[in-house]
């Protein structure tokens, strides 16, 4: 079997993604420190060559070359996960959660630049980019309230899946640009039962409780 390697940066959130999930799914992989904030080392030659478009994660499988947290997961998800725990075979279940990584990659984008914004002193509309991570979270709260009206605990299906590691890293680091979870009931409760999945690491940033 090839070596797993991670190209990584500790403080971003799409990277704990792709290592909440290989930790859940007990993949031994090998993770090399990328130095992007303020090093920049994504954006260098040797990165670029494997990502021309300057973004991390990256993960390697042999020849395999990936990019991109959601595509990374359903990759690893796939490939390593013989019981298709995280990853439904049927199709409404594959569809639901595709949706639902679709939203972490584009409607949770505004948390990701408003973190960036208030750690690293990234550029953008502070006020804007509040404004729609609140609004995603809004979305993120009221579909749980609504699943667990119906006995649900997990965004798709009756056990957690590939959507719940994606979505949980933006409302879990919301405290870093100044968003508490008072407002979010149902997602506390969710980011509770996050915690408690076998394997379940955390990262700077993520509080203890819930």
């Amino acid at each position: 079997m090839s070596e797993i390697r991670l190209y990584d940066f500790e403080l971003d959130e799409n990277c704990y993604k792709v290592r909440l999930l290989l930790s859940v799914l007990a993949v031994p992989y090998r993770k090399i420190a990328v130095n992007m904030i303020p090093g920049g080392e994504h954006l260098e030659p040797p990165l670029l060559a494997l990502n021309p478009r300057g973004s991390l994660p990256i993960l390697l499988d042999g020849e395999l070359v990936l990019s991109e947290a959601e595509p990374i997961m359903l990759y690893l998800a796939r490939a390593y996960d013989a019981v298709d725990k995280w990853l439904p075979s049927d199709a409404r279940g594959l569809a639901l959660v595709a949706m639902w990584l679709q939203f972490a990659s584009r409607d949770l984008h505004a948390a990701w630049l408003a973190r960036r914004h208030a750690m690293f002193d990234a550029s953008g509309d502070e006020q804007a980019l509040h404004h729609a991570a609140r609004r995603a979270f809004r979305l993120m709260d009221d579909h749980m309230t609504a699943r667990e009206f119906d006995d649900a605990a997990w965004f798709v299906g009756t056990a957690p899946s590939l959507a719940d590691l994606a979505l949980f890293p933006a409302i879990a680091l919301s405290r870093d640009f100044g968003v508490e979870h008072e407002a979010y009931p149902a997602l506390r409760r969710w980011m509770r039962r996050i915690r408690a999945i076998p394997g379940f690491i955390t990262m700077p940033g993520i509080p203890d409780y819930y």
